[in-house]
């Protein structure tokens, strides 16, 4: 088996590596988006306590 057929996966290549990408491309998204939404609730709740430290 060459190199080339390998990639070509027996004329489903398309599929298999389409796949393999978009999984991967979630794989490095999700931690972002994570990251960026954990971040945002804790500002969100820093601004919350601010506000009713205020009130008192």
């Amino acid at each position: 088996m060459t190199f080339p057929e390998f990639l070509d996966m027996g004329g489903y290549g398309l599929y298999v590596w389409g796949s393999f990408g978009v999984t991967a491309l979630a794989m490095v998204a999700e931690p972002i988006l994570v990251r960026n939404r954990r971040r945002a609730q804790l500002l969100r709740v820093t601004r919350l306590r601010r506000v009713k430290r205020g009130q008192k």
